[in-house]
């Protein structure tokens, strides 16, 4: 196989992951293409065979896409929402007013933090502020210079965890939901034609958030260029050694 098309959600997050896939296809002599996909749209893709292969997809959120025809490789790191803020703190479920002024939430974690605060009646009638993804270093950098004090509701791999801002804030009760796992759902036709060594090595392939992190920092903050932040991921430069 010499040429593969990469579908990926048009976000530097995913970005970021489809680059860094895309390095060992390359080194496989496979030529990469990309197609930016918004979310509505990858199913439809996948079916009509526009991608070949999805970068990525969290699992078990996603397991729509893991139908007949398809095959699921590799485990590249491990989203999961959690809480967070800006100083350390106690476990959410024994936070009150008196710790947290407000919850911040990332747009993508909303729905699920909504469903958590039923369980949180310490905290349901703070002030709910809803940030873009993009925003949130901006306005978590704001609300620490203004002296707030926010309980964070954000999806880690993401920019603002490459940074000193939050302190995750324990959730024993698992009210965010548990680690989910980011893999790819290749064609299983493409799959029947694509060597076996680089199947086993993007079986094998393993990101981990801190990497994604970084990258979405690089990618969506600096202005990275996708394809440079994954080079330096690959030289082993997109991370201090002792970080």
């Amino acid at each position: 196989m010499t040429q593969m098309t990469i579908g990926h959600l048009y976000t530097s997050l995913h970005a970021g992951c489809a680059s860094a896939v895309a390095r060992v296809l390359e080194a496989h002599e496979v030529d990469v293409e990309f197609v930016d996909l918004d979310p509505e749209d990858v199913a439809e893709a996948m079916e009509q065979g526009e991608v070949d292969l999805l970068v990525s997809a969290w699992f078990p959120r996603d397991e729509k896409f893991a139908g007949p025809g398809f095959r699921v490789i590799g485990d590249l790191y491990q989203p999961q929402i959690s809480f967070a803020a800006l100083r350390a703190l106690g476990p959410v479920n024994a936070l009150t007013s008196a710790e947290v002024d407000r919850v911040i939430v990332a747009e993508d974690s909303r729905e699920i933090l909504e469903k958590a605060l039923k369980q949180l009646p310490a905290l349901s009638s703070l002030p709910l502020e809803v940030v873009g993804e993009a925003a949130l270093i901006g306005r978590l950098e704001k609300a620490q210079a203004d002296g707030e004090s926010p309980l964070v509701v954000a999806t880690q791999p993401h920019a603002v965890f490459h940074t000193a801002l939050l302190t995750l804030v324990e959730d024993p009760d698992k009210l965010l939901g548990g680690e989910m796992s980011a893999r790819m759902v290749l064609r299983e036709d493409v799959a029947r034609k694509a060597d076996t060594d680089l199947l086993d090595e993007l079986s094998e392939m393993m990101l981990g958030n801190k990497v994604m992190s970084a990258l979405d920092y690089n990618i969506g903050v600096e202005g990275q260029d996708p394809d440079d932040a994954a080079e330096a991921w690959q030289r082993g430069r997109l991370i201090p050694r002792d970080a």
